[in-house]
Parts: C-alpha cells; sequence; structure tokens
C-alpha cells in the first residue's frame, strides 16, 4: 500500500492535533488553583497576607503624602470672553479650558 503526500498530511495533522488536546488538557489541570480559600499560601492564610498588604499600601501612602485628588489635574472651564491662557515668553501657559464649541485664541489669550 502505497502513501500519497496529500494522504500523509492529513494523518500528520490529525496526529498533531490528537497530541496538541491532550497536552492542553494536561495543562490546564496542573495550572488550576488551590480550592481551599483558608490553604496557607507560603506559610500565611490570606487574612495574614491581607494585613500585610493593607500595611504596606498605609506605608507607602503615608511616605508619598500626595493623595489621588492632587494628582489629576482638572483645569477649570472658562466662559466666552474670558482669558483662558497667559503668555510666558515664547511659551503660552493654559489657564483654564475653553467651552465646548469655542477655542482659546492664542493671539488674544481670550476664549472665542
Amino acid at each position: 500500500m502505497k502513501m500519497t503526500p496529500k494522504r500523509t498530511v492529513v494523518y500528520l495533522s490529525v496526529c498533531l492535533s490528537v497530541l496538541t488536546s491532550l497536552c492542553q488538557g494536561q495543562r490546564s489541570a496542573d495550572s488550576q488553583l488551590p480550592s481551599a480559600p483558608d490553604e496557607p499560601i507560603l506559610g500565611l492564610t490570606t487574612n495574614e497576607l491581607a494585613e500585610a498588604l493593607q500595611g504596606l499600601l498605609d506605608e507607602a501612602d503615608s511616605r508619598v503624602g500626595l493623595s489621588v485628588e492632587k494628582k489629576a489635574s482638572v483645569i477649570p472651564r472658562c466662559d466666552v470672553g474670558e482669558r483662558c491662557a497667559m503668555k510666558h515668553g515664547p511659551r503660552i501657559g493654559r489657564l483654564c479650558d475653553c467651552l465646548r464649541g469655542t477655542a482659546c485664541n492664542t493671539f488674544f489669550l481670550r476664549c472665542y
């Protein structure tokens, strides 16, 4: 019995797909997390891990001293005709953001 190249390719592809599915099933069974939530991880329970993480976060927050509100810079809104920018030599600094439908004129530095 002589095998044609097409038949060989079909047999090889079937064998590879079967092996891939078997290996995939084995890998998913090995990578499952432990089912017991109170089982110690690295010698610590989940409550101890949570307390340690909270302590680290509190310590990092006290060291930084900046709150989230200060980091998120919110530019106030300007009405039409109000001054929206200020010139600092060759650069222009923004004072406020113009309302929707208007833009800050870079010559007059006002919302129009």
